[in-house]
């Protein structure tokens, strides 16, 4: 069993910088990438970035590129996503995840079903 919680979320203006964290526990999780997803009001959770444990691989959806970083710490077992540039359209609840099948790269945008454990999300508000 693997247990997330994510921290960090905010009321910040467009153009801040907010880091968010996730923290797991639980079982090993050294070959099992990590995710961010988020969900905005009345829409459906998209995928934000995702991290392998092992050699730092990230991938990013076409809309954070740039301006979000994804890193881990694996000696705290903790995920961070730093969101530099904020906009408005940013505001969402933001998820962590933990993907199913071990690999070492990531590279393509991960599918909600292909992560089996979530945190309980952190909203994360920015104000025009």
């Amino acid at each position: 069993q693997v247990q997330l919680v994510e921290s960090g979320g905010g009321l910040v203006q467009a153009g801040g910088s907010l880091r968010l964290s996730c923290a797991a526990s639980g079982r090993s999780l050294s070959t099992y990438p990590m995710a961010w997803f988020r969900q905005a009001p009345g829409k459906e959770r998209e995928f934000v970035a995702a991290i392998s444990w092992t050699g730092g691989s990230t991938y990013y959806a076409d809309s954070v590129k740039g301006r979000f970083t994804i890193s881990s710490d694996n000696a705290k077992n903790t995920v961070y996503l730093q969101m530099n540039t904020l906009k408005p359209e940013d505001t969402a609840v933001y998820y962590c995840a933990v993907a199913q099948t071990p690999r070492t790269v990531v590279a393509r945008p991960f599918r909600e079903y292909e992560c089996n454990y979530w945190g309980q999300g952190t909203q994360v508000t920015v104000s025009s």
